[in-house]
């Protein structure tokens, strides 16, 4: 089954089940991370799915949307691995994707 490792704002790192019919949020929530709150159930409203993506997966990603870049320019903690998590459907080119939830805005 392919997997993600998502590292949690405390800095523990788990490896995570991850399905082709998901989004990352989705994932990532149904794991049991708390600090995924997902506020607007994935509708790229309020950006509380924030993640850290390794850049070596970078190219597996697709390109960031005009709203998802707008609603991460809200955000102190914007790097230029910063996506939202409700943007990423998973495909099995991110099998062994690293990402970090983002601290709390």
């Amino acid at each position: 089954m392919p997997e993600i490792l998502v590292t949690d704002r405390a800095g523990q790192q788990t490896a995570v089940e991850a399905t082709t019919d998901r989004t990352l949020m989705e994932i990532i929530r149904d794991a049991g991370f708390d600090d995924m709150v997902a506020l607007c159930g994935g509708c790229c409203a309020c950006a509380t799915c924030h993640i850290h993506v390794d850049p070596a997966f970078a190219d597996s990603l697709p390109p960031i949307s005009a709203d998802e870049n707008d609603l991460l320019d809200t955000s102190p903690h914007r790097t230029a691995g910063s996506r939202l998590a409700c943007q990423l459907s998973f495909t099995e080119a991110m099998n062994g994707l690293r990402v970090a939830i983002a601290a709390e805005d």
